[in-house]
């Protein structure tokens, strides 16, 4: 046989095999492309979304909440390099990593490029069994690089097109109005891209330096389904040194207290501005899982700053009166002079808000 037609064969059975046709490529800081599948981490056909069979997926315990939007991370790091653990902080990765977190909808039965209506899920992402994204019922918003170059880490944010074959750099950020649908109801909502900026204000957990941080990759957010354990054998991650953390579930009501759930939910959402070095600092408010349950994480707190976001209650955690708490109030609401988190969201999380509601009737004590 000869060799052109030998490798065209090959070519073919390796393409019928799913296998990914583009390696992954590190640009330097000064090149970022502009388009996400220069990188080779995420790509789409416009039909089927596949990512790097050189990365790393991973899920984590209890993430961050987006809107309902459901999300799809990976981690890639260079041939021969590792990850070193940590059992508290994120953990060390090598120059030249790339964390990818791809934010994305179900589609609502009636969905439509006029409608933009999605199901809102609160569940994790779900990929076929070949590890790929169907967008004919999926819809594509956004996927966030985190990049770690010798300065540090650099936050680029890539917006997908409405052909869903093609996202891109959007360093001011993008607008999409989508429509929200569940049994109960329809709502339309503004989903908001943020900035690079922004993402950097929610990347520096330590004010102090202003260094970019990934906020989820750390042992207790990923001890679930043996991801820690995969990582290690297979030499992308030094070894555990000592007892593995673990951080509970928010909505996995058959695992976790419901202390556990509140402030797991509570340290991913809120802890890297509340804490005693992040940009919340002069609030005195500390919502990181280790800090004690004092005055510092709420109880019987009065606010530093008065205005629009206290809603006139006297304090951050009212032990037995969620709804006198200035935490619970802030939580449901959406408008920016009052809401928390700042960003990131343009919905209330109701589920959330039931969650904080029952955990505070049950809290002990008064003020």
């Amino acid at each position: 046989m000869p060799r052109l037609v030998l490798v065209l064969l090959v070519a073919g059975i390796l393409a019928a095999c799913g296998k990914q046709s583009r390696p992954v490529t590190l640009h330097a800081e000064d090149q970022v492309p502009d388009r996400l599948s220069d990188w080779g981490v995420v790509l789409s056909d416009g039909h089927t979304v596949e990512f790097s069979s050189e990365a790393w997926p991973y899920e984590l315990n209890t993430p961050l909440f987006s809107d309902y939007a459901l999300k799809l991370r990976t981690v890639w790091m260079p041939a021969g390099e590792h990850a070193n653990y940590d059992a508290q902080d994120e953990f060390d990765f090598p120059l030249g990593t790339i964390i990818s977190k791809t934010f994305h909808y179900e589609k609502a039965r009636h969905w439509s490029a006029a409608s933009q209506a999605v199901i809102r899920a609160d569940r994790g992402a779900r990929r076929d069994e070949k590890g790929k994204l169907d967008l004919d019922d999926y819809l594509l918003v956004e996927t966030r690089l985190l990049v770690r170059y010798r300065s540090g880490w650099r936050a680029y944010p890539y917006v997908w097109n409405a052909a869903q074959n093609e996202a891109f750099l959007e360093i001011a950020g993008d607008v999409k109005r989508l429509t929200l649908v569940s049994a109960a109801d329809e709502r339309q909502f503004d989903y908001v891209v943020p900035d690079s900026n922004q993402c950097a204000n929610c990347h520096a957990s330590d004010h102090s330096n202003a260094e970019i941080r990934p906020i989820g990759l750390k042992a207790r957010h990923l001890n679930r389904n043996n991801q820690i354990e995969q990582w290690q054998r297979a030499g992308v991650l030094t070894k555990v040194d000592g007892e593995l953390p673990r951080a509970a579930s928010w909505a996995d009501t058959d695992i976790g207290s419901l202390d556990a759930r509140a402030r797991a939910y509570l340290d991913i959402n809120c802890a890297h501005c509340h804490n005693p070095a992040g940009a919340a600092d002069t609030s005195g408010l500390h919502l990181n899982y280790d800090a004690p349950m004092d005055r510092n994480f709420g109880i019987c707190k009065s606010p530093t700053a008065v205005g629009q976001g206290s809603g006139d209650r006297l304090y951050d955690i009212y032990p037995g009166r969620p709804d006198e708490s200035i935490l619970v109030f802030r939580m449901q609401h959406t408008d920016p002079a009052i809401a928390m988190p700042e960003l990131g969201r343009s919905t209330v999380h109701d589920e959330a808000v039931l969650l904080m509601k029952q955990w505070i009737s049950g809290l002990p004590g008064d003020c």
